[in-house]
């Protein structure tokens, strides 16, 4: 007996199933994957809720022990002033003017001395970066004074600029300048070499490459040195309203201190506080926009 089809190919039909079986979608898989993708930030939402809910109980049970202290007399008044009595002084602030009227003054030094500084910064970090020759010549005196605390600077500040307001600027431009310069120099030199020479393979001139290729590549650490020299412009600016100020946070603060007034300290380096979170957040929303290939 032979077997049908013996010594020949196999019929057309018997090749049909496989070839037919693998253009055949599974409508199941996609619509599952999708909706675990659709699923997962409904799943982060309450986690991220509940993290910001839990990062509010530390503080807020420390303000409650504070108010508890004052309240039952373990805590006196006159060497520290109530929660309470520091919302009432800073509502009475407010209500007439003087700590909005510092919080101006304050601000625009801290504008001017930072804007100062960070062009100071970023312009010697680039030529420092950019160039051996630039390197040599930069790098050293910058380091040398980096290592000065610049707030021992205060009195050749006030021998050389005065009592005004240049002192002030000066001491907080120079507290900016050294963050921003090192982080941008670091994140010059650290770009991958092979990109540049990818660059110079493409025939882009140099100043296409520092465009395209070297400032966006050391962008990140230049981010990080501008956090950091906006922290330090505001602890800058706390010592630099100590010397000779007749308008500011700082005098607000030295003024009360004449007079024992806690709850006003209080409110000043609150309010001191407050806006260096404000403006961290601030450089960090930049900072989510401008690094967004990194997501």
């Amino acid at each position: 007996m032979t077997t049908p089809f013996a010594g020949s190919a196999a019929p057309p039909s018997t090749s049909l199933p496989t070839t037919v079986a693998p253009a055949v979608a599974d409508p199941g898989a996609d619509t599952g994957s999708s909706r675990r993708r659709d699923a997962r930030p409904r799943r982060g939402l309450p986690r991220l809720r509940a993290g910001s809910f839990r990062r509010w109980v530390s503080p807020v049970a420390i303000i409650a022990l504070w108010q508890l202290a004052s309240s039952t007399g373990l805590l006196d008044e006159r060497d520290l002033a109530s929660p309470a009595q520091i919302a009432v002084s800073a509502a009475d602030l407010v209500a007439d003017g003087t700590l909005l009227s510092a919080i101006g003054v304050s601000v625009q030094r801290v504008a001017l001395g930072f804007a100062i500084g960070a062009i100071a910064g970023l312009v010697l970090a680039v030529l420092a970066g950019l160039s051996r020759l630039g390197e040599d010549a930069i790098d050293p005196p910058m380091q040398m004074l980096r290592t000065l605390p610049h707030f021992g600077l205060i009195p050749l500040f006030i021998i050389w600029l005065g009592i005004d307001e240049a002192p002030k600027v000066a001491l907080i431009a120079l507290g900016v300048a050294f963050p921003l310069y090192l982080n941008t120099f670091a994140g010059i030199r650290g770009i991958d070499r092979r990109v540049v020479e990818a660059a110079r393979s493409m025939h882009l001139t140099r100043l296409q490459r520092i465009r395209h290729v070297i400032l966006p590549g050391a962008l990140p650490q230049t981010l990080v040195g501008l956090r950091q020299s906006l922290g330090i412009a505001w602890l800058s600016l706390i010592v630099a309203e100590t010397i000779a100020s007749d308008a500011g946070l700082g005098y607000m603060i030295n003024r009360a201190r004449d007079f024992l007034q806690t709850d006003v300290i209080v409110v000043g380096l609150a309010t001191y506080s407050l806006l260096g979170l404000l403006t961290d957040a601030v450089v960090r929303h930049l900072e989510r926009k401008a690094l967004v290939w990194r997501t």
